[in-house]
């Protein structure tokens, strides 16, 4: 294995133990026992699994019911209502090429995820949102109304709602707005600036920060941070993705989460006990637990 894909060592463990807000277990090497064991090793005890598809929402919920220290998420991602409806030539999801199902079958998905929703180990329903970066101008319909049907689905089961806003923040702001936001909604993998921040922080939307704060180019991100309310801010790994400077382009994975959490809290000014403990407290709110 070369260095380039050898997962990470284990840093030094947290004083405080935190949560991932937000990963991605089913797309990691290893089981989900390892994970978790490599996490809790430096003081990441709990994980929010997010589905990103029908069988990825099933599976989160499956292993939240079956792992005292994990959460699910369940939700069609934005990228995959468009697929549903329009169908999906190159393949390039993990369910490969589909053909169109129109409106119906994205009615149908929804009422699987609506069906989740209401299991107690699901906490909360995502990554929902809008994606202007993969989905072209033929999908926002259907990336839409899949976006508003999850705002209602979330308040009424009274569950966190998880956002993945790509290239679309102005268009994710209106639509919150338009239907009424959640009690408790959460930017995962927060990528606005720090004048969105302010916005965030005025609505009570929760802030998580995921590795690519640690980036050099990630200037933008760092004010964000530095302005976002200490109450408001959640740390995840998105992993297996978004993995922290020195390591970007490995194999991320929650045993990561130290290295953004420091991150962070030489960004804030803070010392990392402090942040660690209102980051595990942030959490235990947004998500219910």
């Amino acid at each position: 294995m070369s260095s380039k894909s050898a997962p990470p060592p284990l840093p030094e463990p947290l004083g405080v133990a935190v949560a991932d807000s937000h990963t991605h277990l089913d797309m990691q090497e290893g089981t989900v026992e390892e994970a978790l064991a490599r996490a809790a090793a430096v003081g990441v005890e709990t994980v929010v699994q997010v589905g990103c598809d029908i069988k990825g929402s099933r599976w989160a919920a499956e292993t939240a019911a079956t792992h005292p220290g994990v959460h699910a998420a369940v939700a069609l991602h934005p990228n995959e209502a468009p697929r549903i409806v329009l169908g999906d030539t190159d393949g390039w999801s993990r369910q490969g090429a589909r053909d169109a199902g129109g409106d119906a079958a994205l009615d149908d998905a929804l009422a699987e995820i609506d069906r989740l929703a209401a299991l107690d180990e699901v906490k909360a329903v995502g990554e929902t949102g809008l994606d202007h970066f993969r989905t072209g101008p033929e999908g926002i319909a259907a990336q839409e109304r899949s976006f508003r049907a999850h705002i209602e689905i979330a308040k009424r089961h009274g569950k966190a709602l998880v956002i993945h806003d790509r290239d679309a923040h102005a268009d994710v702001l209106r639509i919150l707005t338009e239907e009424g936001a959640p009690e408790r909604t959460v930017f995962h993998c927060y990528s606005g600036d720090a004048e969105m921040a302010d916005i965030c922080a005025a609505k009570g939307y929760f802030m998580s920060f995921a590795g690519n704060v640690t980036f050099k180019n990630a200037q933008p991100l760092r004010d964000a941070l530095a302005v976002a309310p200490a109450e408001l801010v959640l740390v995840e790994t998105d992993a297996p993705f978004l993995t922290p400077a020195p390591y970007r382009g490995r194999p991320n994975a929650p045993y990561l989460i130290p290295i953004t959490l420091r991150a962070m809290a030489a960004v804030k000014g803070m010392d990392e006990d402090a942040l660690a403990g209102a980051i595990a407290a942030n959490t235990a709110r947004a998500f219910g637990y």
